[in-house]
């Protein structure tokens, strides 16, 4: 490479020191020399993407991802960088060690902040969006990130939509039988609609929700065409269903359990949510509960996100038990209620369950008895005359909460009873059914059977209302005397037996199982299992998202439409904002943008029979799609023919493609925040599958290896009102206070971001100090699944490692090499081969600051030398490269090297210099000193007794003696006495 250009300087400062002017120098040109030879580019096993040069693969693959960033108009902060600095120093560290790295990012770019800025502003939210990946981009490889820039995307982008629709298709062209073997050996895969088809037309299996026998298809047969789709439609894992969703008219658009907060709110915007029936799309992936669940045990991630995933996945299991509604003619209109199911966990407590609790949105309450059953007390009508009154009002009542709410309200204890009764199976009691709003509709089946005994909730409700209370389970020796109140902890049942079972004397699991045994020889109940994971909302009432690849018929059936008609791309709209409506207008229905444009919504087709007219769906996919499966296109973005080629695959993704790699296969390293630990990674988990059980794919899991980087914190300031101020502007110390604009201000530390406007631009450091200085900074900080304070006095510690480098190098008076081509001394030898054997361990284990710490030593170990040996700066260089990669490349090429140091080898430690430095041991013989062993610190006592005892001068003290006692303190001393 050229000799950097002379530069301004003051008179007082060396002409060749690395200042931020000669690092900005240094940085811009070799990223361009990357950019002109594709250094970084990774070569494919086939196909158009070759290696540098057109070179073919070679080493073993390793694919490494960060999480889609989202191009928000903001740009990056230095809080955005570090996961992404992070595997840039993973990828060149293991593209150094022989590995075909692949490394490269899109953007996630369908999101609501496109939206909602097209909306103020009017400006297309692609234009919007396209301008921010600009930013983006600059920002990224400013950064001297060595991604692979052919493999990148942007969600947006058409042929990206098309592979998004198609997988859409598949997913809606497949069911999941539950009995199908798979090829990894499991059983219940997914399967193409149209082999359910031929079956039940064969007569290979029951028609659902049809009786009976379809011997020959016979059922099936004598099924209209209309009812035979309704059949097929019911069974695919994309449907379209009508129940109780997240309704946000703040956001005039229905959410997903996961983008609603703990406090009922929606995500974005903050606006309440409500429970409310609608007819949406919805994805089965409750039909993957168990496998989501069980191969969380084969992929290497943090156990946090694995526990965070099955809490929300909430697999239970118990038993289904069937409780008789009865009715008389007086009371209940229709003679009979029929029967209520519940599922506990506890069927060993049925005995104890004295009263029923249904959800406000049960279909037991759309018809309740006349008037108040014989019995009713006072305290639950509610102060109403009649049942029908009563849960009336509480529905709407409930109605106005969102689920949270209604789960943060338990502890009131708010219900009426109903006017049903019902029968405990197993004591013939009939017990009250109420209605209470901390039973949701959608978890388990709407009710509960209440043991207020066994049960702390159970019992309030149980105080409240006057209800009887029956222990059925007891520690050894039975409860206290004078025992209140529930007890939940281990024990035998008790009180638990009639004419035809008995579980008292039994544990808990002996319990459940007979108790289930006898449900289920009666018919009134089975063992079974429940998740708290409900089937995927995949409808948005938003403008900015993935059309779907489907048109309504006239019998309003969703048809899909072929691969020839995709991608189908959004059409031009005169308001891209949903309606939105006050945030507590819970009255209020979904009105998506897309249904403005008429001419796009009425499409006539012909699928066959004829040129009809057909309407497209007005909603868009979630912007969860994109990120479902972003990670197979960047095998091969340019891939017109498949979504993702097999081989490709295979090579990148399949089970144990290199030597790390496990059985599930998937991304070898994925990092990214822990927000998205039931968002994106549970979808991307669930495509996944489907599309193995496709065929689409070998590899079991999307990623093998996962890993949650902290978040980077600044000091925020706020005024006398609590309002935070630019900290930018913010001046002082510790020790004077802080004030803004002559005011004193709070200091707190908070999360970067606009709202506490204590955002740091990467840009400003680039500027300040050169990107390799804020690399170094930011590696340096601490553990990297750790969050830590940004303090840009800090980094100045950064700029003077690398500079110390430099001058290692470089004279700074002449520009000249410093260095010579002496053999270094052995404790230099020692030095620089500890620290490579050290490195490496810090590398391979992602602890970069740890690895930067060691290099720090040896660069001053070097700085305090008369000269600086070649042999042993060049190791010091070739391991700053992936950390601070610009400055060594410069290094690397002012010391007479043509190549780049990208693709060099890792430096590799000789074993003879990292024995550590000797200690000197005394031998005495009969307590006088008779010689001195020089000995590694860490020597064995057996080694070292060996040692003393063969030693010349001591085996001629001994004089033939034997030895009676020896006693060794390693490493300094060997007392010997002789027989």
């Amino acid at each position: 490479m050229p000799d950097a250009p002379e530069r301004t300087t003051s008179s007082d400062e060396p002409r060749f020191r690395y200042t931020p002017t000669l690092a900005q120098q240094i940085e811009l040109r070799w990223q361009d020399v990357w950019e002109e030879r594709g250094t970084f580019h990774a070569a494919n096993p086939q196909g158009r993407l070759t290696g540098p040069g057109g070179s073919p693969a070679e080493g073993d693959p390793y694919f490494i991802m960060d999480m889609f960033p989202y191009p928000s108009g903001a740009g990056l902060h230095v809080g955005h960088p570090l996961g992404f600095i992070a595997t840039d120093v993973v990828g060149r560290f293991r593209r150094m060690c022989g590995d075909n790295v692949l490394h490269t990012m899109g953007f996630d770019a369908f999101g609501l902040p496109a939206e909602q800025y097209a909306v103020q502003t009017g400006e297309h939210p692609r234009l919007v969006t396209e301008r921010n990946i600009v930013t983006y981009k600059r920002q990224l490889r400013r950064a001297g990130l060595a991604h692979d820039p052919r493999r990148s995307f942007a969600t947006i982008d058409p042929e990206y939509i098309r592979w998004t629709q198609w997988i859409f298709l598949q997913i809606f062209e497949s069911w999941y039988d539950q009995d199908a073997e798979r090829s990894d050996g499991g059983r219940g895969r997914a399967r193409r609609i149209s082999e359910l088809r031929d079956e039940l037309a064969s007569g290979v299996r029951p028609v659902p929700g049809h009786e009976g026998d379809n011997a020959r298809g016979v059922v099936w047969a004598g099924l209209s065409d209309e009812q035979q789709r309704d059949v097929l439609d019911a069974q695919r894992l994309a449907y379209v269903d009508s129940s109780p969703v997240n309704w946000c008219p703040g956001l005039g658009t229905v959410l997903a359990n996961e983008e609603v907060t703990s406090d009922g709110r929606s995500e974005r915007g903050n606006f309440p949510v409500f429970t409310k029936n609608l007819r949406q799309w919805k994805m089965r992936i409750t039909a993957y509960a168990d496998r989501l669940t069980d191969d969380l045990e084969i992929i290497d991630w943090p156990e946090k996100v694995k526990s965070m995933q099955r809490n929300w996945i909430g697999r239970s299991t118990g038993a289904n038990v069937r409780f008789d509604v009865v009715g008389t003619a007086e009371y209940d209109p229709a003679g009979a209620g029929g029967s209520l199911e519940v599922f506990t966990t506890r069927p060993d407590t049925l005995f104890g369950a004295t009263f029923m609790v249904a959800a406000p949105e049960h279909p037991l309450l759309d018809e309740v008895p006349v008037a108040w059953p014989e019995g009713t007390r006072s305290a639950w009508t509610g102060g109403y005359e009649t049942p029908g009154e009563a849960v009336a009002a509480y529905r709407r009542e409930s109605a106005a909460k969102t689920a949270v709410e209604r789960q943060a309200d338990a502890g009131k204890k708010t219900g009426v009873f109903t006017g049903h009764l019902a029968v405990n199976p197993v004591t013939g009691t009939a017990i009250p059914v109420f209605t209470a709003d901390y039973v949701l509709m959608g978890y388990g089946t709407g009710a509960i059977m209440a043991v207020p005994g066994g049960d702390e909730r159970d019992f309030a409700f149980a105080e409240a209302y006057d209800l009887p209370v029956v222990h059925t389970v007891e520690p050894e020796g039975g409860l206290p005397e004078g025992h209140v109140g529930a007890y939940a902890g281990d024990g035998v049942a008790v009180r638990s037996s009639n004419d035809e079972v008995s579980l008292d004397g039994l544990g808990v699991t002996a319990a459940k199982a007979r108790i289930i045994d006898w449900l289920e020889g009666k018919g009134i109940g089975e063992g079974t299992t429940t998740y708290r994971l409900n089937d995927w909302l995949f409808s948005r009432q938003r403008y900015w998202g993935e059309p779907f690849p489907v048109v309504w018929d006239e019998a309003d059936r969703p048809l899909p439409l072929p691969d020839a008609m995709l991608p189908v791309e959004l059409p031009e709209v005169p308001d891209f904002s949903p309606r939105t409506f006050e945030p507590g207008d819970a009255d209020s229905e979904p009105e998506a943008p897309l249904g403005r444009n008429q001419d796009w919504v009425n499409v006539e087709l012909d699928f066959g029979d004829g040129p009809k007219t057909y309407r497209r769906d007005t909603n868009t996919m979630p912007n969860w799609a994109g990120s479902c499966w972003y990670y197979l296109r960047y095998l091969d973005p340019t891939d017109t023919a498949h979504a993702v080629d097999p081989e490709l695959e295979k090579y990148w993704l399949g089970p144990r493609h290199n030597p790390t790699s496990g059985p599930a296969g998937g991304v070898d390293l994925y990092v990214g925040g822990v927000e998205h630990a039931v968002l994106h990674l549970l979808y991307a988990r669930f495509w996944h599958k489907v599309l193995f059980d496709l065929g689409y794919v070998t590899s079991l899991e999307p990623f093998g290896k996962l890993f949650n980087q902290g978040y980077i914190q600044a000091y925020a300031f706020t005024d006398a009102r609590g309002v935070y101020v630019p900290a930018a502007e913010v001046e002082g110390d510790e020790q004077a206070g802080f004030t803004w604009q002559g005011q004193p201000v709070n200091r707190e530390y908070g999360k970067i971001g606009k709202s506490l406007k204590n955002v740091v631009s990467p840009d400003e450091m680039y500027e300040a100090y050169g990107a390799d200085t804020f690399r170094v900074y930011e590696m340096s900080m601490g553990p990297l699944d750790q969050s830590r304070p940004w303090n840009t006095r800090d980094v100045v510690g950064s700029q003077r490692f690398l500079q110390r480098l430099w001058r290692n190098v470089v004279s700074e008076e002449t520009g000249e090499l410093a260095v010579t081509d002496d053999e270094p001394d052995t404790a230099t030898l020692r030095a620089v081969h500890r620290t490579v054997a050290d490195v490496r361990v810090e590398m391979e284990n992602m602890r970069p600051n740890t690895a930067i710490a060691k290099l720090i030593t040896l660069n001053n170990h070097l700085t305090g030398l008369t000269s600086v040996p070649r042999s042993a700066v060049e190791p010091l260089v070739l391991m700053t490269a992936p950390i601070a990669p610009h400055i060594a490349e410069e290094l690397w090429s002012r010391l007479g090297h043509e190549e780049s140091l990208a693709h060099a080898p890792f430096p590799a430690a000789d074993e003879q210099y990292l024995v550590q430095d000797t200690v000197t041991c005394v031998v005495q013989v009969q307590g006088k000193v008779r010689a001195r062993l020089e000995v590694a610190p860490d020597i064995s006592s057996e080694d070292l007794e060996a040692a003393a005892l063969s030693e010349p001068n001591v085996v001629k003290f001994l004089d033939g003696r034997g030895v009676r006692k020896v006693i060794v303190r390693a490493p300094k001393l060997v007392n010997i006495v002789p027989a």
